[in-house]
C-alpha cells in the first residue's frame, strides 16, 4: 500500500518533455495573437460605427440644406426643374 501512495505521489510530479512544453507555449502564443488582433478588430469597427454616424448626419444635414434650397428657388421661380447644363428655369405646366 505505501508503494502505491509513493507511485501517486511521483506521478503526480512528471515532467513534460521540452517538446510538449514548446508545443503548449506555441498554442498560447497563436491564442495571445489572435485575442490580440481580435481587440484590434473590436477598436476598427468601434470606429467605424462612429464615422457611420457622422456620415448620418452629414447626409442629413446636406438633405436639409438642399431641401431648403428647392424651396428658395421655388419661390423665386415657381414649381418647375432646372437644367444643369443650360441653367435654365423650365416651369411646371
Amino acid at each position: 500500500m505505501y508503494n502505491k501512495i509513493i507511485n501517486r505521489m511521483i506521478e503526480k510530479n512528471k515532467v513534460l518533455e521540452k517538446k510538449e512544453i514548446s508545443k503548449i507555449q506555441e498554442l498560447k502564443s497563436r491564442l495571445e495573437k489572435i485575442t490580440e488582433i481580435s481587440g484590434v478588430i473590436e477598436v476598427q469597427n468601434y470606429n467605424i460605427q462612429i464615422k457611420k454616424e457622422q456620415l448620418k448626419l452629414s447626409l442629413q444635414g446636406l438633405q436639409q440644406e438642399e431641401a431648403n434650397f428647392a424651396k428658395e428657388l421655388e419661390e423665386k421661380y415657381g414649381p418647375g426643374t432646372i437644367s444643369l447644363e443650360t441653367g435654365e428655369f423650365l416651369p411646371s405646366k
